[in-house]
């Protein structure tokens, strides 16, 4: 990707409707399931309520029933294709999954991709999430997806830059997410959150120095919010606990 850093493709733009009346919009990206790609974003963007109160998100009052996702078009890139996935079935059951423990606690899901015509699709790794860098307190990290809806070029992310605000292994709030020091708004939600290193030097987790000749990332978690609308302080879940959810889903 000449020109490109990899992560502006990989968060997806994504609208909530309910019978094609738009509601929202959010962010998500697609991992690789074992029987096809899943797109994964915050739960609350599919059920169209606050995660606390149950209260609807939307001025409308309206919960979505359908997902529009911007999706990168197939040999094109910087060219996207736009497809509807439904998110409830004909008996409004669920289409998404949930977390095989945590269920509805887990502020993320994923959501069988079925529309894919014309579609490339670019997914990040739960498994080999990248380079062994360290990341710990006061480290700088991105949360890479759509405030307020907006795009920057075609339909690339926008990057918003932070810093670790809590020790990243440490549970908080007894649950398995960390937290972000970086101002974000509406729209961010479901946003991809990364360790970009610039070519160069970093501190690996053996303690040794490494090198690396190009610019890298790591895939840390997904971004799922403020922890009140007072603070820049946010809550991403972490990439272990969204690989569970995949290792789950057969």
């Amino acid at each position: 990707m000449i020109g490109i850093s990899e992560p502006s493709v990989k968060s997806l733009f994504i609208e909530m409707r309910f019978n094609d009346q738009p509601l929202a919009t959010g962010t998500a990206f697609v991992v690789a399931g074992k029987s096809g790609p899943l797109l994964v974003t915050n739960r609350h963007n599919v059920t169209g309520r606050n995660p606390y109160t149950g209260e609807p998100l939307s001025s409308t009052a309206g919960v979505p029933n359908q997902i529009m996702v911007i999706h990168n078009r197939n040999g094109s890139l910087g060219k996207w294709v736009t497809h509807l996935e439904p998110i409830l079935d004909a008996e409004d059951n669920p289409l998404w999954i949930e977390h095989p423990t945590l269920g509805e606690n887990a502020d993320f899901v994923a959501l069988p991709l079925k529309a894919l015509d014309d579609v490339e699709i670019i997914p990040y790794d739960v498994v080999n999430t990248g380079p062994k860098f360290n990341v710990g307190p006061a480290d700088i990290l991105s949360v890479v997806g759509f405030p307020f809806g907006l795009q920057a070029g075609g339909s690339m992310a926008i990057w918003a830059t932070g810093f670790m605000a809590s020790e990243p292994d440490i549970d908080f709030n007894n649950w398995p997410v960390f937290l972000r020091d970086c101002r974000s708004r509406q729209g961010q939600s479901g946003s991809a959150v990364i360790a970009h290193r610039a070519e160069g030097t970093a501190m690996m987790i053996d303690g040794k120095l490494g090198s690396f000749a190009n610019p890298v990332y790591k895939f840390l978690g997904i971004y799922s919010g403020r922890i009140n609308q007072e603070s820049d302080l946010g809550v991403v879940w972490r990439a272990s606990a969204i690989r569970e959810l995949v290792d789950s889903i057969r």
